[in-house]
């Protein structure tokens, strides 16, 4: 199904079977890649299959990668683990997903009030970003890949609208990382469902609201056919970072040239998934607003109190684990840096261009 067809469809079919890049030269070197995502979904699910189809060209088919969809080889949340455990030699996924493992892999996908996609680009590569995230995914025997960012995503679809805090409490809702933990102090039911689970639960009403990335995704997976009331952007995922992680016993095995074209091909990945995002999230935007759909920003008592409940969320993961008090650190060094420059140049375009 072409992407055009996913935005004027507005619903997602997921692949029953993995989607492979074919095999080019003899006895060349075959890896699974099983990703968190429905392979065939715009952004998420083509990051995985255009580095995939990357790697098999730069490679010249040395090494071709089997993309195995959401739940088809290993569960949604469970590809760190399979390729921790040798179970895939390469996966993708996004790193907080594996947050149980350490907390501080929030700041490698998301950090509410945070940067944005630019800003955490920046941070990784010469911010000391990627220094840390290297250095916390060796101790499981990982190699780490930045391979993109969904930009600005939404946060979240509500059945009716929200006018006050207390509209949040007692809500069943599906919102990721630590929005989660922060919409919890606010009286919310917070659940994390994986991708294929999020439209039926809330079809179905086992949830009233529900939080997944943004116009392009959200309408692919059919959520305005549920809910009318769209609330951006996402307090809680201002940016939200895709990752390529490699088993380091897999990836030492490599000649330097098929290490230089993984590496080489996430960052190809990242800059054509965060242009797809970008474009994309645009025309569904319209499309949305043309159907009925109310986009609107959380009241200000929300980010108020929204605001309130992070930094107790953050101060309670700081006390907890040491590495999450130090990433967040140099997270913070360069957010400070970076927040004056931000607010006056861009917040300026963004104001003078309209």
């Amino acid at each position: 199904m072409k992407r055009r067809d996913l935005l004027k469809s507005g619903a997602l079919a997921l692949p029953a079977t993995a989607l492979a890049v074919p095999a080019i030269a003899q006895g060349n070197i075959t890896w699974k890649m099983p990703t968190s995502f429905p392979a065939r979904a715009p952004g998420v699910g083509t990051n995985a299959t255009t580095f995939a189809e990357r790697v098999a060209a730069m490679s010249d088919g040395q090494l071709t990668l089997k993309v195995f969809s959401s739940g088809e080889l290993v569960p949604p949340f469970g590809v760190e683990d399979a390729v921790e455990q040798g179970t895939a030699e390469i996966g993708h996924s996004t790193p907080y997903y594996a947050a149980s493992k350490n907390s501080a892999l929030h700041f490698f996908s998301a950090v509410p009030f945070g940067m944005t996609a630019v800003e955490t680009t920046a941070w990784l590569r010469y911010g000391g970003g990627q220094d840390l995230w290297n250095r916390i995914y060796a101790e499981r025997g990982l190699v780490p890949f930045y391979s993109g960012n969904s930009g600005a995503q939404a946060a979240g679809w509500f059945k009716t609208p929200i006018t006050t805090v207390n509209d949040l409490a007692g809500l069943n809702m599906r919102i990721a990382g630590l929005g989660g933990e922060a919409m919890r102090k606010l009286g919310v039911n917070a659940v994390l469902l994986p991708p294929p689970e999020i439209f039926p639960a809330f079809q179905s009403g086992a949830i009233d609201a529900a939080e997944w990335v943004g116009p392009l995704l959200d309408q692919a997976f059919g959520l305005q056919k549920v809910a009318n009331y769209c609330y951006m952007p996402a307090f809680h995922e201002p940016s939200a970072a895709l990752e390529i992680v490699v088993n380091k016993d897999a990836y030492d095995s490599l000649p330097a040239h098929l290490q230089a074209v993984i590496a080489n091909a996430a960052e190809a990945a990242s800059v054509e998934t965060t242009a797809q995002f970008e474009y994309f999230n645009a025309v569904a935007y319209q499309q949305l607003k043309e159907q009925g759909v109310q986009f609107d920003v959380f009241p200000e008592d929300v980010i108020d109190a929204l605001k309130t409940a992070v930094a107790e969320v953050m101060q309670d993961l700081a006390a907890e684990n040491p590495v999450f008090a130090e990433v967040e650190e140099s997270y913070n060094a360069y957010l400070t840096l970076a927040r004056p420059y931000g607010n006056l140049v861009k917040g300026a375009v963004f104001s003078q261009r309209t």
